[in-house]
């Protein structure tokens, strides 16, 4: 059904143009050695993509975990029942009202001595509505925020308008964790909005907390956030440990359309096909932007909002229902 309801909003869019967690531990081997680097001049890239092993893959399972979980609600999550999914996790801050603010966690993960920040994505019926209402006009960077906003890096309104109403929130947490805990790591993940929202958030994190830290970002789902210079923003400050997860025919990466002025960021990870145990069987790293052979490239006569929800790999979906806490 909801591929049925996907389509026509699709075609409209598309007819209108016509250990301690250090820098490698999430994906350095896919960045540094598999993955190209783009000229970043808004061109679709024709590079072929690189099979990523599943030794690899293991790798972000424990992220892919989190953004499932950041569905939660604040309830489940203050439990501390996400230590028994997640070991070695304790919440330290969690917040929004599952609505016009998303909710979010941030939790200090032991195992990798690392402050996690998760954002929740939104209802995967309801993504294009937000990315394609009135408020997908591209507009500057909150500089209060984000800083150094590159050559004239613009975002979607609407996702910055999500991202303003818990960033320093989020950004006075996570300074908090870093402190009391006394690590040097910071892991932000998301799905759906909750990746766009997490990529806006890692970038201001990058700007704002000092450069010994240690940042990997890990989103799933992830639409068009900004333009050209955005995405390049996105890979000066995120690069070598950012990835964006996409799953076979899922249409939200692709919106808002390119000719919107809209552009995916670098270091796509693509999984081509799925097996009935929701264990990914193809995945590759996709050079560049935009990379035609990954998500850029598929038809939207196939797009099906239930690859959006999942499985990614290892039998991992991320939607409210797939909520893996105890009621609270």
């Amino acid at each position: 059904m909801f591929k049925l309801q996907l389509i026509p909003a699709l075609l409209a869019l598309q007819l209108v143009s016509a250990a301690p967690l250090d820098r490698g531990r999430l994906g350095r081997g896919i960045i540094s050695s598999i993955f190209g680097s783009s000229s970043g001049n808004n061109a679709t890239s024709t590079e072929t993509p690189t099979t990523v092993s599943n030794t690899t893959i293991d790798t972000f399972v424990r992220p892919a975990l989190f953004a499932q979980t950041a569905y939660c609600s604040t309830p489940q999550v203050e439990s501390g029942s996400i230590d028994t999914l997640i070991p070695g996790v304790e919440i330290l801050q969690a917040g929004g009202n599952d609505g016009t603010i998303p909710l979010y966690y941030i939790a200090y993960d032991n195992q990798t001595q690392s402050i996690v920040l998760a954002h929740q994505g939104t209802d995967a019926r309801n993504i294009l509505s937000i990315a394609n209402d009135a408020q997908f006009v591209l507009t500057d960077l909150n500089m209060t925020l984000i800083p150094n906003p590159g050559n004239n890096a613009q975002v979607h309104d609407g996702f910055q308008k999500t991202f303003e109403r818990t960033a320093p929130s989020i950004l006075s947490g996570v300074k908090n964790g870093l402190a009391s805990k006394g690590v040097n790591n910071v892991l932000v993940v998301g799905h759906s909005l909750g990746a766009a929202v997490a990529t806006m958030g890692a970038v201001m994190l990058r700007q704002q907390l000092p450069s010994s830290v240690n940042m990997n970002t890990v989103v799933f789902g992830l639409p068009r956030g900004g333009n050209q210079a955005w995405a390049d923003l996105v890979n000066a400050e995120l690069l070598p440990n950012f990835n964006h997860f996409t799953n076979q025919n899922d249409p939200v990466p692709t919106v808002p359309p390119r000719f919107l002025d809209y552009v995916q960021p670098e270091n796509e990870v693509h999984i081509r096909a799925v097996d009935s145990q929701g264990q990914a069987t193809d995945v590759v790293a996709c050079p560049g932007q935009e990379n035609e052979h990954c998500s850029e490239g598929n038809s939207v006569l196939q797009a099906s909002v239930a690859n959006h929800i999942g499985p990614y790999f290892h039998n991992i979906s991320m939607s409210s229902s797939h909520c893996a806490l105890p009621a609270a």
